[in-house]
């Protein structure tokens, strides 16, 4: 099974994570062999957080309970908060991780965060355009590694400009492996064309009705 923890706090902007939590919790386009997947929300307390939208999570678990195997995914979104000190336990868990061969993926304002703990320095990564983090992130130096596109991944590491959502889902899947290749690449086409022969192709993809 693959554990992902998706990092909440306050101001998380809720349109970052909603195309990649909602796929793969409900599974409704994996492949017929896919692993199973559990996501489990995660903070440095389990006090109730409040999204940039206006909704309250209620942390599943811990930092301390993430288990870094090489089956477990990071999910880090924006937000406003990054710069508050009590969110270093989890940026550090997030090197532990990269460091094991597990997946981080973070977005936005989280990698000002990973930039912070010099852990975009030596990587192919992206973030809210070039310059972003030299402006936010005085001790990045990582400039030699940046590359302008909406999301890059590097092997276990993936990273988005807020913009960059769809993107950064579509590679997320991709590196789980979770979708059969042309149900992933018709998936994508309709999110970002909303033609309708990318939903028929979408749909084409999948087992029909009743069949094993």
């Amino acid at each position: 099974m693959i554990t992902v923890y998706v990092y909440v706090l306050d101001t998380l902007a809720d349109w970052e994570t909603g195309y990649v939590t909602s796929e793969l919790n409900s599974g409704r386009f994996f492949r017929k062999d896919a692993q199973r997947v559990s996501l489990k929300t995660v903070s440095c307390s389990k006090e109730p957080v409040k999204t940039m939208g206006g909704m309250t999570v209620v942390p599943d678990c811990l930092v301390d309970d993430i288990v870094v195997s090489q089956s477990s995914v990071l999910l880090l979104p924006g937000a406003n908060t990054w710069n508050d000190p009590k969110h270093n336990a989890v940026i550090k868990k997030a090197g532990q991780m990269l460091s094991s061969g597990a997946a981080v993926c973070a977005i936005c304002g989280a990698t000002e965060a990973l930039a912070n703990f010099g852990l975009l320095d030596n990587r192919p990564h992206t973030s809210n355009g070039p310059g972003f983090l030299e402006m936010i992130s005085p001790g990045y130096t990582g400039q030699r590694f940046y590359k302008d596109q909406p999301s890059v991944k590097d092997n276990n590491l993936i990273t988005a400009a807020c913009t960059g959502a769809l993107l950064w889902t579509k590679q997320i899947i991709e590196y789980l492996d979770v979708f059969q290749a042309d149900t992933l690449k018709a998936w994508y086409d309709y999110f970002s064309t909303g033609s309708p022969e990318s939903f028929f192709a979408l749909m084409q993809t999948l087992p029909a009705a009743g069949e094993s």
